[in-house]
């Protein structure tokens, strides 16, 4: 596996985004923060706008990471030819972090980028940032938005649909990092996250049976919701299960652009080859690791 070496990324230019006015400035207060997330998720749309089918982006097989990453295939892009899986399929990116402090005492994000196209990567990318802010819940694209937003923009590849390792509309104000960077790039997206930021689900999540489900709803947490609506903001999703000891929890996977709670739920599960994460995601887990470890 041979991926592009990893960088200390510049500024995210303005004019490599649809929306640049909600590019997320670590200056900001966290009051114009949070401001800033309130006009986001009002410009953000929760309805399923994509012509994507689960069953076009559904990976069967899991990469075995035993022996270090797959190859990268790029037939597809520019200058190549040789044909590999159906060169019409969605492509999903799968975007993760890994964090290091060098020795110049600097914490820095790593962010990877793993293009997967009808079950086969086809491109790696990553980018290396200061971290600007320390981590606040609810403020995560702005302690981590730019170097997944430089990451994203070093790929070749035009996704179809991000999966996002953290909240979308599973959010105090209905912005999380799924939703700020698919907004920001205007490309359906969805978060998927291992524990529950906000909401509450409808039945108990505890010892669920593998492709469980339940939605979460707004509740008096989220400041954008009218807490009598009884809004569907995503859902708690068991991915994967073991038969005789149900320890794994479920996964909260919710709508961060162009797609709706209920579809963000189904493409998850399509994406789920047996391992409890998304395999672009889980890709992207382990290539972050891998760059963090200078593997790249």
């Amino acid at each position: 596996m041979s991926p592009p070496d990893s960088v200390r990324s510049p500024p995210v230019d303005p004019g490599a985004v649809a929306r640049p006015e909600f590019l997320p400035d670590p200056v900001l207060s966290r009051a114009e923060m949070e401001s800033l997330q309130r006009e986001l998720a009002a410009t953000a749309t929760f309805a399923d706008d994509h012509g994507l089918d689960p069953a076009a982006v559904a990976i069967d097989d899991p990469a075995d990471l035993t022996d270090g990453l797959p190859d990268a295939h790029q037939e597809t892009l520019p200058g190549t030819h040789r044909d590999v899986g159906d060169p019409d399929a969605p492509v999903v990116v799968g975007v993760d972090q890994a964090f290091l402090t060098p020795d110049d005492g600097e914490d820095r994000a790593v962010s990877a980028a793993v293009a997967v196209r009808d079950g086969v990567v086809i491109e790696y990318a990553s980018a290396t940032t200061p971290l600007s802010i320390p981590y606040v819940p609810g403020l995560l694209a702005f302690r981590e938005g730019e170097p997944m937003l430089a990451a994203l923009d070093a790929l070749e590849a035009e996704p179809d649909l991000l999966v996002c390792d953290g909240s979308g509309r599973i959010h105090f104000r209905e912005a999380g990092i799924a939703t700020h960077v698919g907004v920001l790039l205007d490309v359906p997206s969805v978060g998927v996250a291992k524990s529950l930021l906000c909401g509450e689900p409808d039945d108990p999540t505890d010892e669920r049976p593998e492709g469980w489900r339940t939605p979460i709803r707004a509740d008096d947490s989220i400041e954008t919701a009218d807490p009598g609506e009884s809004l569907v903001i995503g859902h708690a999703f068991q991915s994967r299960q073991y038969p005789n000891s149900r320890r794994v929890n479920p996964l909260y996977v919710s709508p961060g652009h162009r797609v709706s709670a209920e579809t963000t739920v189904e493409l998850v599960d399509a994406l789920c080859a047996g391992y409890k994460l998304p395999e672009p995601t889980r890709l992207a887990d382990a290539y972050a690791d891998a760059v963090k470890r200078g593997e790249d």
